[in-house]
């Protein structure tokens, strides 16, 4: 089994502050992993490395065998996934659902002039039916839900057939049935053994869909624990991540936390 990431003692520093402070991390081929820590932890500066958007300041970050300073990132790109918050507000609220989805064959935001083949329109339509979503296909962008908007960039993210796999706080801002939609279709994804390994960043553990494999928990940038998930979510480990004496539990294969 290859890695996929491969981390050497990453530092990401702004303004003299390490955001990511000396994180190693290897990620498998096939393996699901969820990230989670409190605001400022350095989630999403760790999963905009791994979707070569940034570089670290210091040490060696790999991604699908290239090495991040040493490689073409505009190649190496097409081959990765990507669903963020930040995505959301670069798509034109005129843009069709369907468009939304089939751009990612070209990396953009915003159909364009671009030509795209019947069997392309077919895998949009696809895609966005398997996330819940695919009676939107000719509604716009602006028009839809919070839910809705984050259903589409998944299936945006996925239309490329991507290796690589990197999922921003997809439930954020869900309410409990959108949520819980959502985390369920997102383990069917991650039940698929032809599915790409798969990192998902979030602030709640009952946020991780059932099939995730490995976790990581990070405070101020630093790792506090990471590998198989049932050795990394603990209450011990909770507590200090979150800096609140926490207890986590199971109920058949999801994840709950509560304050003690």
């Amino acid at each position: 089994m290859s890695d996929v990431l491969r981390f050497l003692d990453v530092d990401v520093v702004r303004g003299g502050v390490a955001i990511v402070d000396h994180v190693s991390w290897d990620v498998a081929e096939g393996e699901r992993w969820a990230i989670l820590g409190p605001n400022g932890a350095g989630k999403t500066t760790l999963l905009a490395i791994a979707a070569t958007l940034i570089h670290p300041t210091r040490g060696t970050a790999e991604v699908l065998d290239e090495t991040l300073g040493r490689t073409d990132v505009f190649e190496l790109r097409p081959r990765i996934g990507v669903a963020s918050p930040t995505l959301t507000e670069l798509v034109p609220p005129s843009e069709l659902v369907a468009d939304v989805v089939v751009t990612a064959a070209y990396a953009v935001a915003g159909r364009w002039r671009e030509r795209y083949e019947i069997d392309d329109h077919g895998r949009a339509q696809q895609l966005l039916d398997q996330l819940g979503v695919g009676h939107l296909a000719q509604r716009t962008f602006g028009t839809l839900s919070e839910g809705e908007r984050k259903r589409v960039l998944v299936a945006r993210a996925l239309m490329v057939d991507p290796e690589l796999l990197l999922l921003d706080e997809p439930a954020a801002g869900l309410d409990l049935g959108g949520r819980e939609d959502l985390v369920r279709r997102l383990g069917e994804i991650a039940a698929d053994p032809y599915a790409p390994t798969t990192i998902l960043v979030t602030h709640h553990v009952e946020e991780i869909p059932v099939g995730f494999t490995h976790g990581m928990l990070l405070r101020k940038g630093a790792v506090v624990a990471a590998g198989p998930l049932a050795d990394v979510l603990t209450s011990e480990n909770l507590t200090e991540t979150f800096g609140l004496p926490l207890e986590v539990d199971t109920r058949g294969d999801r994840w709950y936390a509560r304050a003690v």
